[in-house]
């Protein structure tokens, strides 16, 4: 080897000692364990991701054939649309479920991104997957049960998947598209794009079948709401009061939750001062709410409280166990 061959070598060795050096520098073991760590949420946000929208499709599909199929019921939405396609034509359920939701996944793509447009097509996937494939028994043929119970599964399906960070009907997403085109609610062009697909089971199938079928809908709506928001029923409340620090230790030693406040400025008066007041904001479930309201009213009964429902929490001391007094 030439001299011209050596120099280069030991340069290139230098320069790579150099790098790691810098890196290791630069790296600190505060930034490598704030990485790990985030790694470690991702890692754990996925998997969590994966097993929701697994048992999702499971119970969508249990939905499909335990119940809706063989008793020729549909539901609302995207799936009510394949339901009613395949009854009218005999084309197998799982590709309809992929043809129809095809334009909602790459809408899905535009206005919410890859990572959503991504875990949806593979949710809608797998339910088609499933429903291919799996079989279930068929549970009852009471025209009741299969209504209000195959809306059951359904919904707990769809709403397991919306938990996951996918959708496996695609309705939502094209409301939230129109909704921001035309102007108006995400609720009113559900509630049309439902009356339509009711309205054509009506004059294609019969009217006894459509209002069995708003059964249905109605089950699976109330159990994804139900789902996605949570068992219990939270209510955040604003209190403003000249006696905040009182208030303040009744919620955190008596009800046992947290409180933020926040320094603002009151202008009720007779004379229209404005007076610095702390503003506290604290969130409680339903059940909890009438005591709080008591406790309120012995410290200052015209303490200005204000009370609005909050779909979810996380994080906190609301999912702790109240103090018990």
């Amino acid at each position: 080897m030439n001299a011209f061959w050596k120099k280069v070598i030991i340069r290139t060795t230098l320069q790579a000692q150099r790098r790691n050096a810098a890196d290791a520098i630069r790296y600190s073991d505060f930034i490598l364990a704030k990485g790990y760590r985030n790694l470690f949420i991702t890692l754990k946000r996925n998997l969590k991701d994966f097993v929701l929208i697994t048992v999702g499709i499971f119970s969508a599909s249990f939905g499909f054939k335990g119940f809706l199929l063989t008793n020729h019921f549909i539901d609302g939405g995207a799936t009510g649309i394949s339901l009613l396609i395949s009854e009218l034509t005999q084309i197998p359920l799982h590709l309809l479920i992929i043809g129809i939701n095809i334009p909602f996944v790459l809408l899905g793509y535009k206005i919410l991104g890859r990572v959503f447009a991504i875990k949806t097509a593979l949710a809608i996937s797998g339910l088609a997957l499933c429903v291919a494939l799996v079989e279930f028994p068929n549970v009852t043929n009471d025209n009741l049960l299969v209504a209000i119970f195959g809306g059951f599964f359904l919904g707990a399906g769809i709403g397991l998947s919306v938990r996951g960070g996918a959708v496996i009907d695609g309705t939502e997403v094209l409301a939230i598209f129109l909704s921001k085109k035309i102007g108006t609610t995400i609720g009113d062009i559900i509630i049309l794009i439902n009356v339509i697909i009711f309205s054509a089971a009506a004059y294609f199938l019969s009217i006894e079948i459509a209002l069995y079928s708003m059964i249905t809908y109605l089950s699976a709506s109330k159990t994804l709401d139900f789902i996605i928001e949570g068992i219990e029923e939270y209510i955040g409340v604003t209190i403003v009061s000249s006696h905040s620090e009182d208030i303040r230790k009744m919620i955190i030693q008596k009800m046992g939750r947290g409180v933020t406040i926040y320094s603002g400025k009151r202008g009720y008066g007779e004379k229209n001062e404005l007076k610095e007041v702390d503003i506290l904001y604290t969130v409680v479930t339903r059940l909890e709410l009438n005591k709080l309201n008591t406790e309120i009213e012995k410290i200052e009964p015209s303490s200005f409280v204000v009370m609005h429902p909050v779909k979810d929490t996380k994080g906190g001391m609301i999912k702790k166990r109240p103090l018990n007094h």
